[in-house]
């Protein structure tokens, strides 16, 4: 089943994967890839709804005019989202990883934990400090995905110091011991930053949901 819910003038896709009885269980998809048609194998567990959201720009959502992607419209997509659900765990592939820690900073309390996964687009245009790289969009290409959010979004700089303050409004505001549980392989330099901010280890996507699948009252 599909909702269509508004970011503003953008219609997004909000698809339900799966019914239950406890909270729901949000995902967040990659760069350039759209919500998955049937519940993936990792999260056939979760207790509750499973939904999941594809962003401006991919899959059933609205292609606005004109580009202008980053990851900060993004998050306002996903927090539309939660607004929409309540308080949801979520889980973000590549980009939708870096989207929700974002988002766990932003909203702490309605964000009942943030699982980041592994994905191409995990690490993203990596620092200021590289140097810039200006994308040839193909402009005949009718999305989605938006080429023009793949130009932008591929290429979007993720300041290190920048992400783990977010990861830090998490740990210091959220009513969870963990708020955020890292599942990936590769370890970008914003996600190490966060790590050594924060002290966290790796640790399995089951272990993740199974924190928390029963969160503190």
């Amino acid at each position: 089943m599909t909702e269509f819910i508004y970011h503003n003038r953008v219609r997004l896709a909000l698809h339900k994967l799966s019914d239950g009885a406890g909270h729901p269980l949000l995902l967040l998809h990659g760069l350039g890839e759209h919500s998955p048609a049937t519940l993936p194998l990792p999260f056939a567990g979760w207790p509750g709804p499973v939904h999941a959201l594809d962003f401006t720009g991919h899959g059933a959502s609205d292609i606005p005019p004109g580009g202008g992607y980053s990851c900060e419209f993004l998050m306002a997509d996903a927090d539309s989202a939660l607004a929409h659900l309540g308080a949801a765990t979520v889980a973000g592939r590549d980009l939708g990883a870096y989207v929700g820690l974002l988002l766990a900073g932003a909203r702490p309390r309605q964000v009942r934990g943030m699982i980041l996964l592994d994905g191409p687009g995990l690490a993203g245009g990596g620092t200021p400090a590289k140097n810039p790289y200006i994308p040839v969009v193909d402009a005949t290409w009718r999305g989605p995905p938006d080429p023009y959010a793949i130009a932008d979004l591929a290429t979007d700089a993720r300041p290190p110091e920048y992400a783990s303050n977010y990861a830090m409004l998490a740990a210091q505001n959220s009513d969870l011991e963990r708020p955020i549980a890292v599942c990936t392989r590769e370890v970008p330099e914003w996600l190490q930053a966060t790590m050594d901010l924060l002290s966290l280890e790796r640790i399995g996507v089951d272990e993740a949901l199974q924190d928390y699948a029963t969160p503190p009252s």
